[in-house]
């Protein structure tokens, strides 16, 4: 079996105040992202969501442990590494097809003018963009911009995307259509995703792991929830699926009571940080014992 695209190990997060007091975010968090896969993290504020994100980006350090990208551990930000955050942070004075090559030069910088736009085209064209290379962005609207910087991202071809709620300023139709797209365009590219969200139902369509964290400070990885609904999923059917609200029971029961528990020792002395529990809601036990290549139940027998 191939080595795992990210490796988390006992990783931990603490500041120092002002007052000399000190905070610890999260401690001792171990966790493993395959190639391909497309994982959401998901926890209440102050549970160091984003402070994971940053460090995997290179952006921070950890305080213990080590991050893993490909056998080779972070030592700060890179190219193999794509990051779009919540605002679309483009360069106001460049057009769509400037921003976007700026990125391509920077990782490419032998290539040819010629070469950077057609590979920059490509990207542009991926996200539906095509018509709109010269206008600057105060010339879109809040979801293009997002398109901007999504293509931006894809087209330097990262071994590892890293969304930090990347839609949480839109509109609830843009975001739905983005959604969508950065579904289809995963499928298309095989990208490996990282993706911070406080939206369940995003989770659920997006995700093939969810992780869930507990709350801080001293937060770690409650659990890792396993979609258990087959890729292919829509905005439109999600919910028909038999398996969609014993997923999202799930997750709200965890958010609304477990998150906060877990620190009172409800996990039991059982819990193991470096193993946290998988957990597959809606599959059967026969299904659970082999976790490696899950058998989707016959939906009209669930």
């Amino acid at each position: 079996m191939s080595e795992s695209l990210i490796r988390i190990e006992a990783i931990s997060k603490r500041y120092a105040a002002r007052d000399g007091t000190v905070t610890t975010v999260f401690d001792d968090l171990h966790l493993t992202v395959e190639r391909g896969e497309f994982v959401c993290l998901i926890g209440h504020s102050g549970c160091g969501k984003t402070t994971v994100l940053n460090v995997l980006a290179g952006l921070e350090s950890v305080s213990d442990g080590y991050v893993f990208v490909g056998g080779r551990e972070i030592s700060g930000p890179s190219l193999d590494r794509a990051v779009i955050f919540q605002s679309h942070a483009l360069m106001p004075w460049l057009t769509v097809m400037g921003n976007i090559a700026f990125a391509v030069a920077s990782r490419w910088p032998g290539w040819s003018k010629a070469k950077v736009r057609e590979h920059c085209q490509k990207y542009i064209d991926l996200v539906n963009l095509t018509g709109a290379e010269k206008k600057r962005p105060s010339e879109l609207s809040g979801g293009m911009k997002q398109r901007v910087g999504i293509a931006r991202a894809l087209a330097i071809e990262p071994r590892m995307l890293l969304m930090d709620e990347p839609f949480s300023a839109l509109d609830a139709l843009t975001r739905g259509v983005l959604q969508e797209e950065v579904l289809r365009i995963c499928a298309e590219t095989k990208q490996t995703v990282f993706m911070i969200t406080h939206d369940v139902d995003e989770a659920i369509l997006l995700a093939d792991k969810i992780i869930l964290m507990t709350n801080g400070p001293h937060a770690k990885i409650a659990e890792i929830v396993v979609n258990t609904m087959p890729r292919g999923r829509t905005r439109h059917d999600l919910h028909k699926h038999p398996h969609y609200y014993r997923i999202r029971n799930h997750l709200i029961d965890f958010l609304v009571d477990r998150s906060r528990a877990f620190d009172q020792k409800s996990a039991g002395s059982a819990y193991d940080p470096r193993n946290p529990p998988v957990v597959m809601p809606g599959l059967d036990e026969a299904a659970l014992a082999v976790p490696d290549a899950p058998v989707w139940p016959d939906e009209k027998a669930a």
